[in-house]
């Protein structure tokens, strides 16, 4: 009785309950619990959700709107918010700009006057001109912050038209960020299937697509998309453009995870499972949708996650060479339009911000999918 009771306890303890947790546990907790451990990977996915929920509320907080734009500004630096003024606590302000020449380079210079003080006001309705529909919703003009009138908040300065230089990177953000994002999706679609029917089906279909994939990659992948995108013609409507920047990434894109799927296939079809699945009579898309993907999916969403960054570049690239999107349509690439002037560069630095938020967001998806390829590794 002693050694029962014993037994008992010692099956039913913390240690031993964690054990079977983790025995029992689905693939997919596995990967969650493991991801958990890459710091970077964390860190990096709460600044990718950061980034997409501003984008995704980019009207809401984006003081001003892509058309709103002031020519008394024009060219000014980064306008910081003070808390204190002469030593007393104010709450959030910002000074008055007053423009006077530069005595060295006799240029026009934005400078705080500091008799002139403007709070910020947090849920406000903004200037006119910033009325935008609430996720598509219903109209609105509420903002996230706005000095009070006669005050102008720059958080990242403003370009050559005197537009506000932080929301149109917030609104940019929803470009720049989404079109990665559904061509990654149009990416993988074509990936499955291509990759499906080479590895599944095999003999002569597997040798076209073999073929049409070399073809595909044997072109510079750069001059590839300019040369499509040179043939988008000027007059479409920024909307238009969007769907068919997104539809020459995909296409270029599919080869790399055509091929990962192949040889999954490949690998995957000789299995005991997948055999007696086909002898059982089970129809081949069956086969293929319930039973082989499903087996690899987590490669495939660590693939996901790692061609988002070349779409990211590829977007970019594009709209800074002046092939993708165009004004009045705002991305990142669009903004750093003005940076390919040296003098711009020199005199005014500000307007390489864009760059950095490409720069982070592609280190960001970089490393969330090596957390991902480390979790998804059973050997690991």
């Amino acid at each position: 009785m002693f050694h029962l009771k014993k037994e008992k306890n010692a099956s039913g303890s913390p240690e031993t309950k964690k054990q079977d947790k983790y025995y029992y546990a689905s693939q997919w907790s596995l990967m969650y619990h493991k991801f958990r451990k890459h710091k970077l990977a964390m860190v990096s996915t709460i600044i990718l959700v950061i980034f997409y929920l501003t984008a995704i509320f980019g009207n809401f907080v984006a003081p001003q709107g892509t058309e709103q734009y002031d020519g008394k500004y024009v060219n000014c630096p980064p306008h910081g918010i003070h808390l204190f003024h002469e030593g007393k606590f104010v709450g959030p302000f910002v000074y008055g700009l007053a423009r006077e020449r530069d005595p060295e380079t006799y240029m026009m210079q934005f400078v705080d006057n500091k008799e002139e003080i403007y709070k910020i006001r947090f849920f406000t309705q903004g200037d006119e001109g910033g009325e935008y529909k609430f996720l598509g919703l219903f109209e609105t003009n509420l903002h996230l912050f706005e000095a009070e009138e006669g005050g102008k908040v720059f958080l990242f300065g403003t370009d050559s038209m005197g537009r506000d230089l932080f929301s149109r990177v917030v609104l940019g953000a929803q470009i720049s960020l989404f079109i990665p994002v559904v061509g990654m999706l149009l990416t993988v679609i074509l990936g499955l299937i291509m990759g499906s029917l080479a590895g599944y089906i095999g003999g002569w279909v597997d040798t076209v697509i073999q073929r049409m994939v070399e073809v595909v990659r044997s072109f510079p992948q750069v001059p590839l998309w300019m040369a499509l995108s040179a043939a988008i013609p000027k007059t479409l409507k920024p909307a238009q453009v969007f769907m068919l920047m997104t539809l020459i990434l995909s296409l270029i894109s599919w080869p790399d995870l055509s091929r990962v799927v192949r040889s999954k296939f490949i690998s995957v079809k000789k299995e005991d499972y997948i055999m007696a699945a086909g002898i059982s009579g089970a129809p081949a898309d069956k086969v293929v949708t319930r039973h082989m993907i499903p087996s690899f999916l987590s490669y495939i969403i660590v693939n996901m996650t790692m061609s988002i960054p070349n779409l990211i570049i590829g977007e970019t690239t594009l709209s800074f060479l002046g092939l993708g999107l165009r004004s009045p349509a705002t991305s990142w690439g669009v903004l750093l339009q003005e940076t390919n002037k040296l003098e711009t560069i020199s005199f005014y630095g500000w307007k390489l911000i864009p760059m950095v938020f490409v720069f982070i967001t592609i280190l960001a998806f970089n490393f969330m999918g090596d957390g991902l390829r480390d979790a998804a590794d059973p050997y690991k």
